[in-house]
């Protein structure tokens, strides 16, 4: 296969993100995608962003606004190197630089190819003890070799075709947790199997009497947090589960697996990943800021033998189901708000056990509690068997293309 010498800017056009005014807050919450590096990074496709803009915050930054299958670069801080690609006009922070490919580059490979890119870029940015960083001329001026556009084309469709199966079994999670949260709305926030029943005064406010109340620390539970060795973590072992993971279901981030020795892990009695026990978002954030998040793994998702450490919460109901039902219980409103407030005010922000403990829940003795755990935990035990396939799959994907772009692997005309 022959290779052209050329910059990354021969692609395309180079854009450099840049942030509206933040304290104009007419900028913000509009319809148009502001991609920031706190967005999910880790797949092809650019995610719903946690921030949007109004028209009136594009107007600041319309120069900046990138059409869609553009390829967008993460080029500051541990997130340095991330690629992915936009669906829709997006306008990114100034944290990335982005490529509009010309008609000579076929987007995806540009992608995928960038992919690679972006692992040498982190790489070499982590020579220096400096925030690690990759302005628009270095990223613009670096050099790489890339295939006729044919041979792109070829290469393009090999892996999409892979990260068409990636797609959609994310498609058929988000649509069972879709599913899961219009059941607990309907069953536990409107009440609807309850209408005309009788209501009572609770912790949680005006509830049916047919489903009562407890406290965590009133019922069989085991909740406890893990550790790593002196010195932290090391770079082989077994896999120790930080905060960072902790992100709801099926979301796990490789690239930042840390390990604890296997003989260490032999030692500690507490923090091991049985399966579906909740995981909890234990501390860290911005003083006086923290926001608490969920987690179930299981199915060897994300791996069969894993620990957690000293920043996230193992809490175990001592029922699979009922460990399902309290996933969705504590991203309520109620409890999020209760554990925000309490996290918040800490002078490192985070909750402790009696903070955990302390939480009201509905029964497992009610019915609907248990029925409601028994259709929701086959949809979990779906999505996380369906994540461990995507991590497979892209791990192949990953190991193809720098095959397909050496020629080690021949591509059929």
């Amino acid at each position: 296969m022959e290779l052209k010498k050329i910059h990354i800017s021969d692609i395309g056009k180079i854009v450099t993100g840049k942030t509206p005014r933040t304290s104009v807050a007419e900028n913000y919450d509009g319809y148009i995608p502001f991609l920031t590096p706190s967005d999910d990074l880790s797949h092809k496709s650019a995610p719903k962003t946690t921030k949007t803009l109004t028209e009136q915050g594009l107007n600041e930054v319309r120069n900046c606004l990138l059409p869609s299958r553009s390829i967008c670069v993460s080029c500051i801080g541990s997130d340095l190197g991330k690629v992915v690609m936009t669906k829709e006009p997006t306008v990114t922070n100034q944290q990335f630089n982005s490529i509009i490919p010309n008609k000579n580059f076929n987007a995806d490979f540009v992608y995928y190819f960038m992919t690679l890119v972006g692992r040498e870029l982190n790489y070499l940015s982590k020579t220096s003890t400096a925030v690690p960083i990759i302005n628009k001329s270095s990223f613009s001026n670096y050099e790489i070799e890339v295939p006729d556009l044919e041979t792109q084309n070829r290469i393009a469709s090999i892996l999409s075709s892979i990260d068409s199966k990636i797609e959609l079994n994310r498609r058929i999670n988000d649509n069972l947790e879709q599913q899961a949260q219009a059941l607990f709305k309907s069953w536990f926030v409107d009440f609807e199997p309850f209408r005309g029943g009788e209501f009572v005064d609770s912790a949680l406010g005006s509830t049916p009497k047919e489903l009562p109340i407890v406290y965590i620390e009133d019922i069989p539970h085991n909740i406890e947090s893990g550790k790593r060795p002196k010195g932290g973590a090391t770079f082989e072992g077994v896999p120790s589960i930080g905060a960072e993971n902790i992100k709801g279901l099926g979301y796990y981030d490789y690239s930042k697996t840390k390990y604890i020795p296997k003989e260490y892990a032999q030692t500690i009695k507490k923090g091991k990943i049985n399966g579906y026990e909740l995981l909890i978002y234990k501390d860290g954030g911005k003083p006086g800021y923290f926001i608490p998040n969920f987690s179930i793994f299981g199915e060897g998702f994300p791996f069969n033998e894993m620990y957690i450490n000293e920043h996230v919460f193992i809490l175990d109901l001592m029922d699979n189901a009922y460990n399902a039902f309290a996933y969705f219980y504590m991203r309520t409103p109620y409890i999020m708000n209760q554990l925000n407030s309490i996290g918040g005010k800490a002078a490192i922000p985070g909750i402790n056990t009696k903070d955990i403990e302390c939480l009201p829940i509905y029964s497992n003795e009610s019915p609907y509690v248990k029925r409601y755990g028994d259709i929701v935990l086959p949809f979990i035990k779906t999505i996380l068997s369906n994540s461990l396939e995507n991590a497979r799959l892209a791990k192949m994907r990953d190991t193809l293309l720098p095959q397909l772009m050496s020629g080690e692997l021949k591509i059929s005309e």
